[in-house]
């Protein structure tokens, strides 16, 4: 169960970011969405967002290529 601030806290999270979080952990970079009209920087953004709202990375960045982490 929980509480009214956890609900507060897990309901701002943008679903823009999960479809970036979905993308990038399926092709393993940071690529745009064209289907929603994102672009690479963007979904960079929204990763980091997200990463930001977790309070932990959910990919290891290796120049351009990314590899999900185990609690990614």
């Amino acid at each position: 169960i929980f509480s009214n601030a956890q609900v507060a806290h897990m309901s701002a999270l943008p679903l823009t970011a999960l479809r970036a979080f979905e993308a990038v952990a399926g092709w393993g970079l940071f690529v745009p969405l064209p289907n929603v009209c994102v672009t690479q920087s963007a979904v960079s953004h929204q990763i980091r967002n997200l990463e930001e709202w977790l309070g932990k990375p959910l990919f290891e960045r290796e120049g351009n290529r990314t590899r999900l982490l185990p609690h990614g």
